[in-house]
């Protein structure tokens, strides 16, 4: 029985670490730009970065590499931080994203955000066939020119939070929409790019309108969802949060199972000890007693040997 103790210490001791092992990954951070992650030539942007509430620092990384350049203010209600660029350069567009760390762990990375400045270089001219008014189940398409030749464009309309439509050309690109419905009235830019992160003046504004003067409601533009345009995650931003507050609380959970284990492994070793030391108890009272009585045996035999 003794032999088997080193053998269950081992195996508690390694069903503890690697559930300690499992809860040594936090959950990953959110991250925005406020006011857009469209930054205009020279403006200033911050970059929010929100995790756990006990969160004890926070880091900013660019392009893979920790970010130093911006300003970094005081968590707000312990779970989140603002770090302040300002002036906006090409320099400073790019991919970034941030960690946060509580109790010596290092978050995972947050989705990366695409910081694009906007402002460089010539203003593209963009156009509408046919319209801009026209007629609600009408194909139109749209038409973005740069003299200057470029690699992409870009094709935004004005008070959506998602990424803008984007197509490949040198001069020209097209952006084929229909058949029309009330959700694309509104007024779109469109943008020429020399990268994914430096992007031409913005065009002129195009308001596209239908002859019925309805109402306009919200478009689903494909591509990238971008980070909220305010100081404060969207609703896709909330559920995310509330995710990983679930996963925060599984943490909590995969903390309290990992303890509740090592009491079990302990109290095993207990109950295994104090059963090996009443068997050895037993064995040595039994031993005792069976020397007493061949010993008692042993002084009646002398005892008796005279009378013979």
């Amino acid at each position: 029985m003794w032999s088997t103790l080193p053998a269950l210490l081992c195996l508690g001791l390694y069903l503890s670490l690697r559930v300690g092992t499992q809860n040594q990954t936090l959950s990953k951070p959110l991250i925005w730009a406020n006011p857009s992650f469209m930054v205009p030539n020279g403006a200033s942007v911050s970059i929010w970065c929100q995790g756990t509430h006990g969160a004890v620092d926070y880091q900013l990384h660019f392009n893979g590499l920790p970010f130093t350049l911006a300003k970094r203010e005081p968590p707000r209600l312990g779970n989140k931080v603002k770090f302040s660029i300002q002036p906006m350069t090409s320099y400073m567009a790019g991919q970034y994203t941030c960690f946060y760390r509580t109790g010596g762990l290092l978050s995972e990375p947050s989705d990366p955000l695409d910081l694009v400045i906007t402002g460089m270089y010539d203003t593209p001219t963009l156009s509408v066939h046919p319209g801009p008014p026209v007629l609600l189940g009408e194909n139109v398409t749209f038409s973005c020119h740069l003299e200057t030749a470029t690699t992409t464009f870009f094709l935004r309309k004005e008070g959506l939070a998602s990424r803008p439509w984007r197509r490949v050309g040198n001069t020209r690109a097209e952006f084929p929409m229909g058949p029309v419905t009330t959700a694309h009235k509104g007024t779109y830019r469109c943008f020429g790019s020399y990268n994914e992160h430096i992007w031409s003046f913005p065009s002129e504004p195009v308001t596209l309108l239908d002859t019925g003067d309805v109402g306009v409601t919200d478009l689903a533009s494909p591509g990238q969802p971008s980070s909220p345009d305010n100081g404060e995650p969207h609703s896709a931003t909330t559920r995310k949060g509330l995710q990983k507050d679930l996963a925060s609380w599984d943490h909590t959970a995969e903390n309290l199972f990992r303890m509740g284990l090592g009491l079990l492994v302990l109290v095993a070793l207990a109950c295994l000890l104090t059963h090996h030391w009443l068997l050895r108890k037993k064995t040595m009272t039994r031993a005792l007693s069976m020397a007493s009585s061949q010993e008692h045996r042993r002084r009646f035999r002398r005892q008796g040997a005279p009378d013979e």
